[in-house]
């Protein structure tokens, strides 16, 4: 058999055996070294393959597919420092639990540390980022070889897709030459189907779970951002259940699909209503139940440290639990799912007046809130402009620092049809705009609106070059207030010295030229109208930046006028009890 032949057969085998356990879609950052695998994916008609050159944009696009798939996707550069350029997507996909297969082509074993151009050291270059890491063979005769790699493939996709979801790496080494002969159908399968399992809390658990509900009288349930593709009927199921108020962060998706019999346990003021010390006092709990990551609000957290509940119960899917207030007393290591429907509540003492003083305190803030969307025309007002005009079926990617925080603010429940999502695994602003892109791709029956600050706009503007590739269809929202708004909120701002130099960094700089320079719509705003009229105006181009124009130090005031007029509201309803 000729070298040809044995690196066809090889390259062709990875494809099948990812095909043959649910990949569908591959990301490709193109290279030399990776050019047999890159023939193999792009011969393959069955699979979707998409286009990035450069390696850290690529890799968010890929983070983003794969989180709006919910399904495994692969990743794939060349040697050298392309990999190490996907690293910051694979931090990010481990921590917001994302399932990517990662495969860095190699120089081959007598081509490292000897010099050899764009050879680095690439095995295990991912540490503990990944959940697993494998070296491949270089191709050979061998009949040990494909059988190898094609249950280490299928491997791989099973570790990436176990909960919780999470990145894997494999790096493949080819020795050139790197030509391959395509081939139109795959190699048959050897190793068929795995079957992965549902976590289900034991018989223990629900009974422990159940003994601290029944013994609560004053109760909390938070829902953060939750795993992919949750199903969440569950939880509504179990608030039902428990009657507790139930505190719902934009990312849950939970806010826009309240049921009717729900909605008066449902808080989504929280993050204004814990800024008041009275309202705090008045509403410790003994229990909180969190589903989902630890939510974005600093003021919750504080909460839930400062209150010391008797029980704080952690429902995730990872044995290596999210707690960063050291406050939790319970842990299940489970999905969601029908155990959840089959929680049963005997002698319970639940204080039912207790889930209407939150729903009491969440109508005083909502009515403050409405008032300021009415009146403001800073960025608040803006977000929330846009969160009543974006259409039905819309979906809104959401930078990290004020855009998300905005988000958390000003997303009502009873929106119908919107959903928002981030990268809040390390809660950077870097790859945004491609992690967007990506999503897109994933949901192309609905429209994407990615919402980003300035500088996380400037930090991912190679993401454009992914739309010479493939179609791409996203409205880009910039709100461009010159520099880092969200330092403006922190201590940093109370000291004048260096504060604009290393904090407030302005960089005086417009993104008309870069509309521009790729063809894409472009509308500014320097006001709540024309910043409403740009969301409502139907695009021409499928790809399009709206930059609105704000002042750093205006958005400041307008936010604390609005948490100084729900602080008033309170206080007035307080007073009245």
């Amino acid at each position: 058999m000729s070298n040809r032949e044995v690196l066809t057969n090889y390259v062709y085998k990875i494809v099948a055996s990812l095909m043959q356990n649910g990949v569908e879609d591959v990301v490709i950052s193109p290279g030399s070294r990776s050019t047999p695998l890159a023939y193999a994916f792009a011969s393959t008609k069955a699979l979707n393959v998409y286009r990035q050159v450069d390696e850290r944009s690529a890799a968010f696009f890929a983070l983003g597919l794969a989180k709006a798939s919910a399904k495994p996707v692969v990743l794939l550069c060349t040697s050298g420092t392309a990999a190490a350029n996907y690293f910051p997507a694979i931090v990010e996909a481990k921590y917001a639990r994302v399932p990517l297969i990662v495969l860095t082509a190699d120089r081959p074993h007598e081509l490292r540390e000897v010099g050899a151009p764009q050879a680095i050291n690439q095995v295990r270059l991912y540490g503990e980022s990944v959940k697993w890491s494998a070296e491949f063979p270089i191709p050979d005769e061998a009949p040990q070889t494909l059988p190898f790699i094609e249950r280490h493939t299928a491997r791989a996709v099973n570790i990436a897709t176990a909960a919780p979801f999470g990145p894997v790496h494999l790096n493949i080494p080819f020795r050139e030459p790197l030509l391959i002969d395509f081939q139109e159908q795959l190699p048959a399968a050897i190793f068929q189907k795995s079957f992965m399992s549902q976590l289900t809390p034991s018989k223990a658990a629900i009974q422990e779970l159940q003994q601290v509900i029944a013994e609560t009288k004053t109760g909390i349930i938070i829902v953060g951002e939750l795993a992919l593709g949750a199903d969440t009927s569950h939880v509504w199921e179990f608030v039902r259940k428990c009657k507790w108020p139930v505190v719902l962060e934009s990312l849950s998706n939970m806010r826009t699909e309240v049921p009717v019999d729900c909605e008066q346990y449902v808080i989504s003021t929280y993050d204004a209503l814990l800024k008041h010390e009275r309202f705090k006092r008045n509403v410790t709990p003994d229990t909180i139940i969190r589903f989902g990551a630890q939510p974005v609000s600093k003021f919750l957290t504080q909460f839930i440290t400062q209150s010391m509940p008797k029980n704080y119960v952690v429902v995730d899917e990872d044995p290596m639990f999210r707690d960063s207030t050291n406050r939790s007393t319970h842990f299940i290591h489970a999905n969601l799912g029908e155990w959840l429907t089959e929680i049963n509540i005997q002698n319970w003492q639940t204080e039912t007046a207790y889930a209407g003083f939150w729903k009491q305190a969440e109508h005083v803030a909502i009515a403050s809130i409405k008032s300021y969307r009415e009146h403001s025309v800073d960025e608040g007002a803006m977000v929330s402009a846009m969160l009543e005009q974006l259409p039905e079926g819309s979906d809104v990617f959401v930078s990290s620092s004020m855009p998300i925080r905005d988000i958390d603010t000003f997303l009502m429940t009873g929106r119908a049809d919107l959903q928002i999502f981030a990268n809040r695994g390390a809660n950077g602003i870097d790859g945004v705009m491609s992690t967007a892109f990506g999503f897109s791709q994933g949901r192309p029956n609905r429209k994407t609106h990615l919402l980003i600050g300035d500088l996380a706009f400037l930090h991912d503007v190679n993401a454009f070059i992914a739309t010479r590739y493939q179609s791409c269809d996203l409205t880009v929202i910039v709100m461009n207030n010159d520099g880092g708004g969200i330092f403006s909120y922190l201590p940093q701002s109370t000291v004048d010295e260096h504060y604009e130099q290393l904090f407030g960094t302005p960089t005086a700089l417009t993104f008309e030229h870069v509309a521009q320079m790729y063809d894409f719509d472009y509308v500014k705003a320097t006001n709540v109208e024309e910043f409403t009229a740009a969301i409502q105006t139907q695009a021409i181009n499928p790809v399009r930046i709206i930059e609105a124009f704000t002042i750093r130090e205006e958005n400041v005031v307008e936010h604390r006028a609005l948490w100084k007029r729900i602080h008033e509201g309170l206080d007035q309803w307080l007073m009245s009890l």
